[in-house]
């Protein structure tokens, strides 16, 4: 029997557990991406700031996503030994964890980075937790909230880079959230039967052929890619930068079209999600590099 949290010796590691922090590197990532893209002025402090500002929002919002979430996080197997429901941080702790590091990550960035990327991260804050948690319990379209939502940090690093969000800050914002269908269908098609079982509405879960959810990641997948090619043709990046989309792009819809076969799906949307976390990092990194050399 799991002991009561008020009863075990409270860890970091539990505590750091709580903020999710592979999921809240990407965020953090895509900031840093976007705001370097932007090109701005070096500023050691400001760029240290951001990123501060940004890991407290990303740890705060996962703090509190598993607070609202502990019921179904206790039922499900792949989330019950989170720290909440395993017993291991009492959930008063983690809820004024959570706010703290929400409220702290707005002023560093409104006192010390700008308002712009302040109001972006609120944005983010919110959606994430008062649109996306609460509709994953009563919506089909849970997995396009999310990605909306998943899809401003690098609105918040453009903001802090050019105070302004032009062309190419909203096409990575377009890009984050058409990466986010396919790599969380695939996750989604997984773990169908956990998220089953606690009778979340999502397409994996009422499709159960599995012909919608790999027809719709397939469809967002190309129009990731497409997206991914206005930099080029709109003479944002150059063609080294093209090259790679082109390259990335074919082996990721490649992925998605495996994911269409009904014979060995569920290997497809493993090696899809490989496919996902392997795409956006290199090809993000691609477009930073080619801004900063290639891009006049």
């Amino acid at each position: 029997m799991t002991k009561p949290a008020e009863l075990m010796p409270v860890k970091f590691g539990d505590y750091l557990e709580l903020t999710k922090p592979r999921l809240s590197l990407l965020s953090v990532f895509t900031v840093l991406v976007a705001y370097v893209a932007a090109r701005p002025a070096p500023e050691a402090l400001r760029t240290a700031l951001l990123i501060v500002g940004t890991v407290l929002a990303a740890g705060g919002v996962a703090a509190l996503n598993q607070w609202m979430e502990v019921d179904v996080d206790a039922r499900m197997q792949r989330t019950s030994d989170r720290p909440i429901p395993a017993g291991k941080v009492p959930d008063g702790s983690a809820f004024v964890m959570g706010m703290l590091m929400c409220i702290a990550a707005l002023f560093v960035l409104f006192a010390t980075v700008n308002p712009l990327s302040a109001l972006f991260t609120l944005l983010t804050i919110v959606s994430y937790l008062c649109w996306y948690t609460p509709a994953k319990r009563w919506s089909r379209w849970s997995t396009e909230i999310g990605a909306l939502a998943g899809a401003f940090p690098p609105l918040i690093g453009w903001a802090a880079g050019e105070g302004r969000i032009t062309a190419l800050g909203w096409i990575l914002f377009g890009m984050l959230f058409f990466w986010q269908i396919p790599h969380f269908m695939a996750v989604a098609w997984i773990y169908r039967k956990d998220y089953s079982l606690v009778q979340f509405p999502m397409l994996p879960v009422r499709d159960e052929s599995g012909v919608w959810v790999s027809l719709w990641s397939l469809v967002c997948t190309a129009a990731l890619v497409a997206v991914s090619l206005l930099p080029v043709v709109w003479h944002l990046t150059s063609k080294v930068y093209g090259a790679a989309a082109v390259v990335g792009g074919i082996f990721f819809l490649w992925r998605a079209g495996r994911f269409l076969r009904a014979d060995g799906r569920d290997l497809a949307a493993r090696k899809l999600f490989l496919a996902s976390i392997t795409y956006l990092p290199l090809l993000l990194i691609v477009l930073v590099i080619d801004r900063l050399l290639f891009v006049s």
